[in-house]
């Protein structure tokens, strides 16, 4: 059977060795002489072996002893080096997050935020995954990523979410369409007649009374930067969230949809009942605080 080593009374055997003296190891140690002496001998016993040599003044190690001492240093440094990594990682201060979320929180929200995270955690390393809101969803419960950003695609028992903002949706259109031209607000029946092209997002019109408008779309494009070349071309108008309009584009408009009022929430997905390393929940905590205070509506 293995003897069950102690760290204290290997490093006070360290401390011997090195100072050649339990009087200059209890000093430094900051502990009685007896004490120091106790835990040597506790040591060789379990070992069942003498480590120092008895009786003269200087200390001397035995033969046993001087081929431990370099055992035991190494032993010692292994487990302080383990246990600064562990207090670092418990104070989230080194670490790896992997997040997911959807492409307009992507470039609208986090950049901000995580610039201010990454330069307050220099060593802490994080991976983000842009996707659809389905698809971070995935991520999220196949375990791949640590927590999501973005709206909640299905209801899901094993998945917590927790809303940070809500975010209108709107019109895009060419900046010199007769809509843009009214500059104003619209109501759902002012898109009757119009070609509407369907993305990604157009199913947040689903339920409400603009949901009749989808049903005679002819046209589907799930990427964005083809949609948005589409819209510049004029095939015609889509509807997207705030967040996803990209504002440096003169080319198009964004005309809030008053009539139904649509919103998708932003939050935070979590794997319920599932704990986050101290990093990302640090992470966490810190992009909850800071998104929310940017918060569209």
């Amino acid at each position: 059977m293995l003897p069950e080593l102690k760290i204290a009374q290997l490093r006070y055997f360290v401390l011997v060795a090195e100072l050649k003296s339990f009087h200059a190891a209890a000093r430094q140690a900051c502990r009685t002489q007896p004490a120091i002496s106790l835990a040597v001998r506790e040591l060789e016993q379990k070992l069942d072996q003498a480590l120092v040599e008895k009786g003269g003044g200087r200390v001397e190690l035995t033969p046993f002893g001087e081929h431990c001492l370099p055992l035991f240093r190494g032993l010692l440094e292994q487990h302080d080096r383990i246990a600064r990594e562990v207090t670092l990682l418990a104070h989230h201060e080194i670490g790896q997050v992997s997040i997911a979320t959807v492409p307009s929180v992507a470039s609208r929200l986090l950049p901000g935020p995580l610039a201010r995270f990454v330069a307050e955690h220099p060593n802490v390393q994080v991976s983000i995954q842009d996707a659809t809101a389905e698809r971070v969803q995935q991520l999220l419960a196949q375990g791949q990523v640590d927590f999501g950003i973005s709206s909640l695609w299905l209801a899901d028992e094993q998945v917590d979410f927790a809303p940070i903002l809500h975010d209108q949706v709107g019109v895009v259109c060419r900046a010199d369409h007769p809509l843009a031209q009214a500059g104003e607000a619209l109501h759902w029946s002012q898109l009757k007649g119009l070609a509407m092209v369907r993305n990604g997002t157009s199913r947040l019109l689903e339920g409400s009374e603009a949901e009749t408008l989808l049903a005679h779309s002819r046209l589907f494009v799930s990427n964005m930067i083809s949609l948005i070349a589409m819209l510049e071309q004029g095939v015609g108008i889509s509807t997207l969230p705030y967040l996803a309009f990209p504002l440096e584009n003169e080319k198009l408009a964004f005309l809030p949809l008053a009539a139904p009022k649509v919103e998708r929430q932003i939050g935070l997905l979590t794997r319920r009942g599932r704990s986050l390393s101290p990093a990302a929940q640090a992470l966490r905590v810190f992009l909850q605080a800071q998104m929310g205070q940017q918060g569209l509506g």
